[in-house]
């Protein structure tokens, strides 16, 4: 692989692992909604993790390598929101997050074949 493949496959990932802690850099996102807010929240927590699992997965070629390392920035995403005014790291968000990049890598290794 050339270094301009390996940019091309790693520089989505890169971009997207930032946009994500952008999003976790804000103190609070609720929108006033109850239950609805958090329900929307959590979906959108598995998503943007959908997108990095899949994301993972075009530049590793390796499922169960796209996971960890997807289910492992989920890690550090939690620790960053620990210290995040307003913001709590959650272990459930972690495994929202890793069921989330699941998702994508399973259905970016169907939609690749």
């Amino acid at each position: 692989m050339t270094g301009r493949e390996r940019v091309s496959r790693w520089a989505p990932v890169l971009l997207w692992a930032g946009v994500i802690f952008a999003f976790s850099s804000i103190p609070s996102l609720t929108t006033g909604l109850g239950l609805w807010d958090l329900a929307l929240r959590k979906c959108a927590h598995a998503a943007e993790y959908a997108l990095l699992g899949a994301l993972l997965l075009r530049a590793t070629g390796r499922a169960r390598l796209a996971v960890a390392l997807g289910s492992a920035y989920a890690v550090t995403d939690e620790i960053h929101q620990h210290f995040v005014h307003g913001r709590v790291g959650s272990p459930l968000d972690w495994a929202i997050d890793t069921a989330g990049v699941a998702v994508g890598v399973l259905l970016y290794a169907r939609l690749a074949r």
